[in-house]
């Protein structure tokens, strides 16, 4: 995948702090140039201060008990590499549309170029004012970045951790676990040795909820296939950990929130609070995506996404429920099965849906083709920007991830 920055309306420019710096284990890179929004996002594009349409309703057609919000949980200011000031993020996000925002500036090596312990309570005093429970969550949140392992979010820690007290995966996912926290795996593949090739800890399984599949204006599903790398959905997956998938802005300029194009995150929340938002991310109770207002739920035998599957072999009946409002009734959709593979996910199941509608179909599984399953919902009249195998049946546009299912006798 190549990753520019045309478009997105960020500057980037000698005056932030993207740059590369000399530390103690060589040299850190802190991020990449930014990927671009994709103009086919929505039937109109967005200025870059305009905020989007309302979307989709937020009650569920096919569960009960929660309510969708709409979230973008990794941003970040001129605390670290950003350029934006601190203090206008969070009305930002408010102001376009988003229920749930994080700060998550990077940690580095003893603060070059991240930050400091003064900015992570500035962080919180920051999140602490905006926060509206009930209204509008917000939460702070770090980048743990390294220029080989790859970039890890944390959210929900009384403290942060940098390279100098976490300087590998396995300390890292130590120092997860005694936080309390919970984390993601960011950008995944972006960075070389990839996570040390998603190197499973089952202790760590548990407070590592996330997978990014929409950073910025990128589908990450075939990242580095070009390059001869695996997708990362499947290596992760494959190697045994159990994360629900995301979308984020990744943002980095003045624009928190904006414009339309973006990845963002659907939490199914019993309440719009950090409690409630904590135990939905643990929960795998979300979906990513990369349009503004889209509801997206589904279960697998009314299991909802995100849970154990307890069959090792059965036709499994998936539901679901896809709507953006009245902009997207009737738009034609296509629902892939995604099911584990060497390489790249094998599809064995392509379904054609409208937005608007409750869709149900069954499929048969087994566990000895592998233990997990997530649905892709595309746009097929569009082309995916980076594409993996010829003639596989994702190479059109990504519009939305389920978190996935994982089968379990």
């Amino acid at each position: 995948m190549t990753h520019t920055h045309a478009g997105t309306g960020e500057s980037h420019h000698g005056a932030n702090r993207r740059t590369l710096i000399a530390g103690a284990g060589g040299l850190l890179m802190l991020a990449a140039a930014p990927g671009t929004a994709y103009a086919g996002a929505t039937p109109t594009a967005l200025g870059p201060r305009q905020a989007p349409g309302t979307g989709a309703a937020r009650a569920s057609l096919i569960t009960q008990g929660t309510t969708l919000v709409h979230a973008d949980l990794h941003n970040h200011t001129a605390m670290s590499d950003g350029d934006g000031d601190p203090e206008l993020a969070f009305a930002s996000m408010r102001e376009a549309g988003l229920d749930v925002a994080a700060l998550t500036d990077h940690s580095t090596l003893f603060s070059i170029e991240g930050l400091s312990q003064r900015e992570w309570d500035r962080t919180g005093a920051l999140a602490d004012a905006a926060d509206d429970p009930g209204n509008y969550t917000a939460i702070r949140g770090f980048e743990w970045s390294h220029p080989l392992l790859g970039h890890v979010n944390v959210w929900f820690t009384d403290n942060f951790v940098d390279l100098g007290g976490a300087s590998s995966m396995s300390r890292l996912y130590n120092w997860i676990n005694s936080s309390g926290g919970v984390a993601g795996f960011n950008h995944p593949g972006r960075e070389i040795l990839r996570f040390e090739n998603f190197g499973y800890v089952a202790g760590a399984r548990e407070p590592m909820i996330g997978l990014e599949m929409f950073n910025r204006g990128d589908d990450y599903l075939f990242d580095g296939w070009g390059d001869g790398q695996s997708s990362p959905l499947v290596a992760c997956l494959n190697a045994g950990w159990r994360p629900g998938l995301t979308g984020v802005s990744d943002e980095h300029g003045t624009n928190w929130g904006f414009p339309e194009g973006k990845g963002r995150t659907g939490l199914w929340v019993t309440q719009n609070t950090r409690q409630e938002v904590l135990a939905a991310m643990r929960a795998r109770r979300f979906f990513a995506t990369r349009v503004s207002g889209l509801r997206l739920d589904a279960t697998a035998n009314d299991v909802r996404m995100g849970n154990v599957l307890p069959i090792s072999r059965a036709d499994v009946t998936f539901t679901l429920d896809l709507d953006r409002g009245p902009d997207w009734v009737g738009k034609p959709l296509r629902i892939q099965v995604l099911r584990p593979g060497s390489r790249a996910p094998e599809v064995p199941e392509v379904v054609d849906v409208e937005a608007g509608q409750v869709t149900r179909f069954t499929v048969p599984l087994d566990i000895s083709d592998g233990h997990w399953v997530v649905l892709r919902v595309s746009d097929p009249t569009q082309p995916n920007p980076s594409p993996g195998p010829a003639g596989h049946p994702c190479n059109d546009w990504g519009v939305a991830y389920t978190s996935p299912w994982f089968l379990q006798p």
